[in-house]
C-alpha cells in the first residue's frame, strides 16, 4: 500500500501520495506545492520544514525527492530534460495536463546532471 504524505493546518487537509507530487517551490516562508496534473496548494511553512515533513512521513521514498538550491524540490522520477546553458529544467509525465519548465542555477543544474549520470554508470554490470 502507498504512503501518504498528510499536511494540515486548521482549514485543510492534503493527503497525497510521493508518484503524484511533481515538485514544490518556495518563496520565503510559504512553499507550494504542485501536483502531476497541475493542481497547486500553498503551504505557510518554508522548503526544510516541507523536506522533514516529506522525510517523515515517506520513509525511504522520499529519496526520490531531490533539493536544487533553496528554493526547489523536484520529484526526480519527472526529470526530463536538464538544459544547464538556458538553465532550465524540465519535468515531464504520464499524467502530465503539461510540461513543467523549472529555472535552476548552473550549479546546481551541474550536480544533478553529474548525479543522474553515476546512477545510471552503477547499474552497468560488467562494462
Amino acid at each position: 500500500m502507498a504512503k501518504h504524505l498528510i499536511l494540515s493546518n486548521s482549514m485543510l487537509l492534503i493527503r497525497v501520495t510521493a508518484e503524484r507530487i511533481a515538485y514544490i517551490s518556495s518563496d520565503g516562508s510559504y512553499s507550494t506545492m504542485v501536483l502531476v496534473g497541475g493542481k497547486r496548494h500553498i503551504f505557510s511553512f518554508n522548503l526544510s520544514a516541507f523536506e522533514k515533513q516529506l522525510e517523515q512521513q515517506f520513509g525511504t521514498e522520499s529519496q526520490v525527492f531531490i533539493r536544487l538550491g533553496k528554493g526547489l524540490i523536484i520529484n526526480s522520477d519527472y526529470i526530463y530534460s536538464i538544459n544547464i546553458s538556458k538553465q532550465e529544467l524540465i519535468l515531464s509525465g504520464v499524467g502530465f495536463t503539461e510540461d513543467f519548465v523549472l529555472s535552476a542555477s548552473r550549479d546546481a543544474l551541474k550536480s544533478l546532471k553529474t548525479v543522474l549520470e553515476e546512477s545510471i554508470k552503477s547499474r552497468r554490470i560488467g562494462i
